[in-house]
């Protein structure tokens, strides 16, 4: 865990100073010469692909699972607004979505406690959708690998989520 920080560091690191020896420049073509070697590194070229590198880390899945999709809402019988990771976030009101500051803005999904709170997930396969959408796991009362998606009502849960079988990826464990 320690090697895997100080790695982490590290490329962070090198990313902040590829990043500012490019926007320093405006731009421009930035080379470096090794004559040692006889090579030529273009440093823009090099910046964007740690970029690439760094957001296909962020949507790689880390683990995959297959389970049901439900709906629920905040206005539920036995629901009192609260979310169980989350007790200050008020969903009472129709906010059933979560900005995060690396995922953007997210839908909110209830796991079992096996899956840590705070956990992103990608949803491959639902049917309501035109391809995959992202959530955060933010609330607790589902068994086993199902997720319960928050809804703005019991009825749209209803109507348009119903009961479906998906698969989806994890993106990021927890917080």
């Amino acid at each position: 865990m320690k090697q895997k920080l100080i790695k982490c560091c590290k490329f962070v690191l090198l990313v902040y100073i590829f990043t500012l020896l490019v926007s320093t420049s405006n731009n421009s073509l930035i080379k470096v010469s090794n004559s040692n070697m006889n090579l030529t590194l273009d440093l823009n070229s090099m910046v964007e692909k740690v970029q690439e590198n760094i957001m296909n880390d962020l949507y790689s899945a880390k683990d995959s699972y297959t389970g049901y999709l439900t709906g629920y809402a905040a206005d539920c019988p036995l629901c009192t607004g609260k979310l169980a990771c989350m007790p200050s976030l008020d969903v009472l009101h129709g906010n059933v979505m979560y900005e995060d500051e690396t995922y953007g803005n997210l839908n909110i999904v209830a796991s079992s406690t096996s899956i840590p709170c705070g956990t992103v997930v990608r949803i491959n396969d639902y049917k309501n959708s035109d391809g995959p959408f992202y959530a955060i796991v933010l609330d607790r009362g589902v068994g086993r690998n199902n997720l319960d998606l928050l809804t703005v009502s019991e009825e749209y849960a209803y109507q348009n989520v119903g009961r479906s079988i998906i698969n989806y990826d994890i993106l990021r464990k927890g917080w």
